[in-house]
């Protein structure tokens, strides 16, 4: 069985009360909104990931003000192109500011728009389930980096 293991890097960035978040089509359709972030090339710094993937999905640049610590998620035996994977996936979540650029889509990535959204209407979002570890990361900052599931 094919082993994946996949290191991500994603960014909450909160302004004046604010989410910035981007939207990704979701499984089975329809959209779903996800933080700004995503995937480490191979000999990246994962500081420089969530840099670089903030500015593909949102336009912007931004600063890293901390590490707000991680989640992992294990899916064994996972089909995938006709084959089963033992997939797992390692999400290292930041916290950010933003200081330049302007608010852009993304063409031809893997979100299509990037929007700031008040705090308290991010519950009734259509989102991933990191949006929720990830806010537990930044508001409780755990000294271990993990938030009980």
């Amino acid at each position: 069985m094919r082993k994946k293991l996949r290191v991500a890097a994603y960014a909450v960035c909160v302004r004046d009360g604010q989410l910035l978040l981007a939207r990704s089509p979701a499984e089975g359709g329809g959209y779903e909104w996800v933080l700004p972030g995503g995937g480490m090339d191979h000999g990246e710094h994962p500081n420089d990931t969530v840099v670089r993937e903030l500015e593909e999905e949102t336009g912007y640049q931004v600063e890293i003000t901390g590490f707000l610590g991680m989640d992992s998620f294990h899916y064994p035996h996972l089909r995938r192109f006709g084959r089963t994977t033992d997939h797992q996936g390692l999400r290292l979540v930041y916290e950010a500011r933003v200081v330049g650029g302007e608010l852009r889509h993304e063409i031809g990535g893997s979100t299509d728009m990037a929007a700031w959204h008040p705090l308290d209407e991010v519950p009734g979002l259509t989102r991933v389930r990191l949006i929720d570890v990830a806010l537990r990361l930044w508001r409780e900052r755990p000294a271990v980096g993990r938030v009980p599931e």
